[in-house]
């Protein structure tokens, strides 16, 4: 056999081979990353685009399949949220190539357990919230960085993929018309199937009123600004199911942009300032003693302070100290030299000095919070500070954790698990509940209650209002919405319905 015939009979089949276009394109294995595009701002090293990489049919048919259910099951607050998130990682799971690692197992969980928020509060600022820090878990899980830049940029991956996942997507769709399944004759059918069953729905439910108010149930409203709605979540939610896939068969390298430090330096060049720094915290601390722990007694004795000024210093104490000492310690960290064994004791015992004294703070903001709480009430606000008053505190003590081995990997995840323990525990402690039944006590103490505020909270508060007697209760707890559909169905609110409707509310007369 001659050299021609040989290379003519070792080509591929015709089938196997690219589809033809104006210029000839050199196969390329979809494992191998070319030359990388010009648009995209990533080193092929940390995030390679696979020039000729398309959607696989079943990621284009399960981003369908979960932007139908969310289409359908995002209405409102309710049970519908966690139902679209199934459906999202579903379809997610059925692109993963390789088998689901335990990190990507503990990340769909945090996901499912931030999005069930909506199943049992109905705090509209509670469950957006959750959905949002969803959205970032599942960006940081599916980047798998460790460290602090790799992670904050993983956090962003649901916006910086944006661009490559409609060329993956778009490529996809036209590889769909050289198959067996054509995407114009899916579109057919759909359309077909779409107006014979709503022509027969509607013939039947003409026929039994039973039957036309399932209809009434299920089929989706046709007003014009619901429908852009129900459109934009559609797109919304399988977008983010492309996204997704798309990281998951082509995970970023984030971690290979944070290089350490070039240049450490010698220990009296950090020790100095950071003991200086140390001096001034204790200084600070030790001259404030009574105004940090004084509470009441210390204001009272103290002209023109008051309960609210008393409270608003520690807080933006804690922020002020929160972040400049964050900053220090990641100075210090990157920079100090750890050669010997005098560089690493210098370095945990004045770190930990410097966290030790920022906890002091942080315990003098959440006492003055606690005290402007007992004199005025709780509010949303007051007590969504005092969380994030928790969960810094927290970093600090991470922080502090890292300097017995000297080993701050796990930080960055400590850190953002930290955050997600906080907003569960803000929906395990129940907010709006909270603030209700304390001021349902300082009432009962004070007789001082603004039911004009507590009429905003959500039906989380009704069970602690309805303690209130008549006419405080009829104005706090408000008239009785009507129940929304099923998709919205949650705990609280069908606890609040059930109570409204053994004891109904009256007009809000006026306070005596």
């Amino acid at each position: 056999m001659s050299a021609t015939e040989k290379a003519v009979a070792e080509s591929p089949a015709p089938s196997d081979r690219p589809a033809p276009s104006d210029s000839p394109v050199p196969a390329v294995s979809l494992k191998v990353p070319v030359q990388q595009h010009r648009c995209s701002p990533w080193p092929a090293r940390v995030w390679p685009v696979v020039r000729h990489a398309a959607a696989p049919r079943h990621a284009l048919f399960g981003a369908l399949l979960a932007g139908v259910v969310g289409s359908v099951m995002l209405s409102g607050t309710g049970i519908g949220y966690p139902i679209t998130v199934v459906a999202i990682l579903a379809a997610v799971a059925c692109v993963r190539p390789e088998r689901t690692t335990t990190w990507h197992a503990a990340g769909a969980l945090t996901v499912l357990a931030l999005s069930s928020v909506a199943v049992f509060r109905s705090a509209g600022w509670l469950v957006t919230m959750s959905m949002w820090l969803a959205v970032f878990v599942a960006g940081a899980v599916l980047s798998g960085s460790w460290t602090w830049r790799g992670t904050a940029l993983g956090v962003m991956t649901p916006v910086l993929v944006m661009y490559r996942t409609v060329r993956w997507t778009s490529h996809g769709i036209r590889r769909l018309d050289t198959g067996r399944v054509h995407f114009g004759r899916v579109a057919a059918v759909a359309v077909v199937t779409i107006v014979v069953v709503g022509v027969f729905a509607a013939l039947f439910a003409g026929a039994d009123p039973a039957f036309g108010r399932l209809v009434d149930e299920v089929a989706p409203e046709w007003d014009p600004g619901v429908a852009a709605a129900r459109v934009m979540v559609f797109l919304l939610v399988a977008g983010g199911v492309l996204a997704a896939s798309y990281v998951v068969v082509n995970r970023p390298r984030f971690d290979r942009l944070a290089r350490p430090s070039s240049r450490s330096i010698r220990l009296w060049e950090w020790g100095v300032p950071l003991a200086a720094l140390v001096a001034v915290f204790a200084g600070f601390v030790g001259v404030q003693i009574g105004s940090l722990f004084g509470g009441q007694s210390h204001v009272l004795v103290t002209d023109g302070l008051t309960n609210a000024e008393y409270a608003r210093q520690g807080f933006w104490q804690l922020l002020a100290v929160t972040a400049l000492t964050l900053l220090v310690i990641a100075i210090v960290i990157g920079k100090a030299s750890r050669a010997s064994v005098v560089d690493r004791a210098a370095l945990r015992i004045l770190l930990g000095l410097l966290c030790t004294l920022s906890l002091v703070v942080v315990a003098s903001a959440l006492h003055r919070m606690s005290l402007y709480e007992q004199q005025y009430g709780y509010t949303t606000l007051r007590l969504f500070v005092t969380a994030v008053e928790l969960w810094l505190g927290s970093v600090f003590l991470l922080v502090m954790a890292t300097g017995l081995k000297m080993s701050g990997r796990w930080l960055p995840r400590a850190v953002g698990a930290g955050a997600v323990l906080t907003v569960l525990g803000l929906a395990v402690l129940n907010p709006d509940a909270y603030i209700a039944r304390h001021n349902v006590e300082r009432f009962e103490t004070t007789g001082k209650i603004d039911t004009r505020y507590l009429s905003r909270l959500s039906s989380d508060a009704a069970p602690e209002l309805d303690r209130l007697p008549e006419p405080y209760r009829s104005c706090a707890l408000g008239a009785e919405e009507p129940s929304g559909s099923w998709r919205e169905w949650n705990v609280s609110d069908a606890r609040a319905s059930e109570l409204l409707e053994q004891r109904p509310t009256a007009t809000c007369a006026a306070m005596p």
